[in-house]
């Protein structure tokens, strides 16, 4: 008889882990451009994000926050594959209409440009089309604003189907006034009997082939919202089964990076992708959890916020970010260990009301406990009363973040006294499940249970009703 080697069973590995191993393996190679796809051979504003300066306009706030801001340009622009070489910050009372950033300081731009090898410049700010040209000209290589930039990031994050369409749709939206065009076919738009007559100026090449290109972005864009319309259905199906189901709903939103996906993965055990990058997650998970009490709810985390977010994202993700604007509440994930977390406390705020959501109730989670200097939480927490300290990566303040969870959650609308037979014991774990059991005692003849419940789960325990005592 043969003797084999015992081998230990290799253990799974989970999806997180899978799709960090494929976004890894999909990181750009230096020297190598990547571009949006051109809808036709019209030249659109193509991404080349490789040696890149970053240029910022310091309008308001103090150096700090200007600084900040451009670091945080840095983390995106390194999380889209760049190579950031300098970082340029100027002030001024506001941006200059024609160039961004004046003639003068273009010029200095050019400079370090050249000095640095750079073929790319990003700037902090979304700029008009007018502008981006004209710096453009002015620098001599691509010019692309902080919009470009993180729809580049969420195009290669973006995994499901629904998640690529509302990148896409976001894309084209921002795209369709910056359509670049060259030569003779694209710089006469008379044709026809144009204006009304005939004859010299009234003959042309009819539509353009910029027109056309346009024409066929919008008929793109309204082909994508409506598969983003009809992929959206299944969602809401999903949650009003929930709602019917009367389990009560929790979401994750917060500052992009600072610990949501983590935090759902110590929550629940989710095995969601994490990374220590911006926007690492974008596609909602939905997971169910318990309270220390047993009451069930779901946890939601949802695609993470940043300053000055696109608004051409918000609209093509609206329909996910309902998941937010739908919660019975809010958990605000804050990074305690960031240089000015007010700041992003106040960007998440601005989104959510941009949404319809700041009227739902929220809970201030601050992350990172583990790393954060105790200064920073201890002024955090006199900000933010309603607030709890957490490091999803150790686990501390777990507990304490559930038992704020379970007391914000709803209550139940009514309160009902029943006397439940034993072999109703599902009935039992339903009131445990989805209300707030006040007290129970084991009878000879059943469950004695006094607790709030809503109104479905009051209906189906009114045939055991019992007068209080």
């Amino acid at each position: 008889m043969t003797n084999f080697p015992y081998e230990e069973p290799e253990q799974t590995p989970l999806t997180g882990e899978l799709d960090l191993e494929d976004r890894q393996a999909l990181r750009r190679v230096a020297g190598l451009s990547t571009e949006l796809a051109d809808v036709t051979e019209v030249e659109y504003r193509a991404l080349r994000l490789e040696r890149v300066v970053l240029i910022g306009v310091w309008t308001d706030g103090d150096e700090a926050q200007a600084e900040n801001s451009l670091r945080e340009l840095a983390l995106l622009a390194e999380t889209a594959g760049s190579d950031v070489l300098e970082g340029m910050v100027q002030r001024r009372s506001k941006p200059d209409p024609a160039t961004y950033i004046g003639s003068g300081k273009a010029a200095e731009l050019r400079d370090v440009v050249i000095s640095s090898g750079a073929d790319t410049v990003i700037c902090d700010g979304e700029l008009t089309p007018s502008q981006l040209r004209q710096l453009e000209e002015i620098v001599q290589v691509k010019v692309i604003d902080r919009t470009a930039l993180i729809l580049d990031i969420f195009a290669q994050h973006a995994s499901s189907r629904e998640g690529k369409a509302q990148v896409e749709l976001a894309q084209l939206d921002y795209l369709l006034p910056r359509l670049r065009g060259w030569g003779g076919n694209l710089s006469r738009q008379v044709g026809g009997r144009a204006a009304g007559g005939v004859g010299i100026g009234g003959r042309g090449p009819g539509e353009t082939k910029i027109e056309l290109d346009r024409r066929r972005i919008r008929s793109r864009m309204s082909r994508l919202r409506r598969q983003i319309n009809e992929m959206g259905k299944a969602r809401d199906t999903k949650r009003s089964r929930r709602r019917t189901r009367e389990v009560p709903s929790v979401a994750i939103a917060g500052y992009t990076n600072a610990g949501k996906s983590s935090l759902l993965n110590r929550v629940t055990g989710a095995g969601v992708l994490v990374e220590n990058a911006l926007f690492a997650t974008l596609d909602p998970t939905v997971r169910r959890a318990s309270t220390p009490n047993g009451r069930a709810f779901t946890i939601t985390d949802t695609v993470g916020f940043v300053r000055h977010l696109p608004h051409q994202l918000v609209e093509a993700f609206r329909s996910t970010l309902e998941e937010v604007s739908d919660a019975d509440l809010i958990l605000h994930v804050v990074d305690g260990a960031d240089a000015d977390p007010e700041a992003q406390i106040a960007a998440v705020r601005e989104v959510l009301r941009e949404l319809g959501a700041d009227d739902v109730p929220e809970l201030i989670v601050i992350n990172k406990a583990d790393v954060a200097d105790t200064i920073s939480l201890a002024r955090l927490r006199r900000r933010e009363p309603r607030s709890v300290v957490v490091s999803a990566r150790t686990g501390q303040g777990l507990d304490a973040l559930l038992e704020a969870i379970e007391e914000q959650l709803p209550r139940g609308d009514h309160e009902v006294h029943a006397l439940v037979p034993y072999e109703r014991g599902d009935l039992v774990a339903r009131v445990h499940d989805l209300g707030e059991v006040l007290s129970q005692e084991h009878t000879a003849d059943g469950t004695a249970i006094h607790a709030r419940v809503p109104a479905r789960v009051a209906g189906e325990l009114e045939p055991y009703a019992t007068t209080p005592a």
